[in-house]
């Protein structure tokens, strides 16, 4: 370990817009202002980690172009680099976001380093690496195999943490460790009037969804509820986001004849311009192990509508920070949506609701508190040897 407790950390992850990509750049921000040396592992640099930013070093991992490989080797080109790295400067913890490839690259990684110090590796499971890839023939085995394998393994959310162990029968433990958010940045203090003014005239509500607008995410049933909203209530839709059901979206609104009242913002860089300024935030998912997005929007205090899927239940207090319909139920969403909009004094206790809720379980300090002990925890114990 690293003098005076100071932690040698490895973060390897997708460097995606929302989701695990966003989690492991905050988390791993966050242990370099606590004076850890923060190493990033990625094909490009991960979408909230900045340039420069100190205690911090990223690692692009490159893969030659070949013609006889179809598909680059992503996995081996990052096991390798993991190596050069950890020659170098031993790294204390290897901690890899989303299975599929990392942990396998981690477990290759400490099979090259036998012989002389071998880091701790943590697998925190994200979602779709155990409810979609995980569980594909084409991967179910390697993906047990590097669970098993990792010295730690957390999950997102308790719902998930079960799942795991009982679709991959693991042995060991799977610890429920939430996502988080900064509620110094994500804050109902960036409302204002002027801001609101963009999207909509005065007194029109706005309701708005954030996603990667995937399939999963059910963005047809966002459409359809918010055209129920809008024939009691004058209100404006706000999509936020990037993804192949955009085009969708775009002709099931002109179909619904609601295209004049809908904004497709695209993907947002700084979302916390514009989170604020809702009134209400859909999130129908088929599935989310967290819903990171339902939480930035708790946090600027607006409430949320989501599905009762998953680990939202763990989220979103039912009543209270928001309401939970069964999926694919767009009558409850409109219903409760219109309702709640129309009562000023309901809607303003409940963003109150969900803005403490986020402060007092999912804020920032807290969580990665509880991610610090574990990498003690982790490196405490006798490290596995592959």
């Amino acid at each position: 370990m690293s003098d005076r407790g100071k932690l040698r950390i490895g973060v390897v992850c997708h460097p995606t817009f929302g989701g695990s990509g966003a989690v492991a750049a905050e988390l791993g921000l966050a242990m370099a202002e606590r004076g850890h040396a923060v190493h990033f592992f990625s094909h490009a640099l991960p979408f909230r980690v900045p340039a420069a930013h100190s205690g911090t070093v990223f690692h692009e991992v490159q893969v030659t172009a070949y013609p006889l490989f179809k598909y680059p080797p992503y996995a081996s080109a990052l096991a390798t680099k993991l190596v050069e790295v950890c020659r170098r400067e031993p790294l204390d913890i290897i901690h890899v976001h989303y299975a599929v490839p990392h942990a396998v690259s981690a477990f290759l990684a400490k099979r090259m380093l036998r012989g002389g110090p071998l880091p701790r590796t943590i697998t925190t499971l994200h979602g779709t690496d155990i409810t979609l890839i995980g569980i594909d023939s084409s991967f179910f085995e390697i993906t047990r195999f590097s669970i098993e394998e990792s010295d730690g393994v957390t999950a997102v959310s308790a719902q998930l943490a079960a799942a795991t162990k009982e679709t991959f029968q693991v042995r060991g433990e799977v610890r429920a460790i939430p996502n988080f958010i900064d509620t110094d940045v994500f804050t109902p203090r960036g409302r204002s009037d002027a801001r609101r003014a963009a999207f909509a005239e005065p007194g029109e509500p706005i309701v708005g969804h954030l996603s990667n607008f995937r399939e999963l995410k059910r963005i047809p049933d966002v459409l359809r509820t918010f055209h129920c909203i809008q024939r009691t209530l004058p209100a404006r839709l706000l999509l936020i986001g990037e993804g192949p059901e955009v085009e969708p979206a775009r002709s099931l609104a002109a179909e619904l004849g609601i295209e004049d009242r809908v904004r497709f913002l695209g993907a947002v860089r700084d979302v916390t311009g514009v989170l604020p300024q809702l009134d209400l935030f859909l999130l129908p998912s088929e599935y989310e192990s967290f819903g990171l997005s339902a939480l930035e929007a708790m946090a600027c205090g607006v409430p949320v509508i989501a599905t009762r899927v998953g680990g939202l239940p763990e989220v979103v207090e039912d009543g209270r920070s928001g309401f939970l319909c069964s999926v694919g139920d767009i009558r409850c969403m409109a219903r409760l949506g219109t309702e709640l909009l129309s009562d000023p004094f309901r809607h303003r206790a409940m963003a109150e609701a969900a803005r403490q809720r986020a402060e007092t379980e999912f804020r920032r300090d807290r969580v990665v508190d509880i991610y610090e002990r574990y990498y003690r925890e982790v490196i405490a114990r006798q490290v596995k040897e592959p």
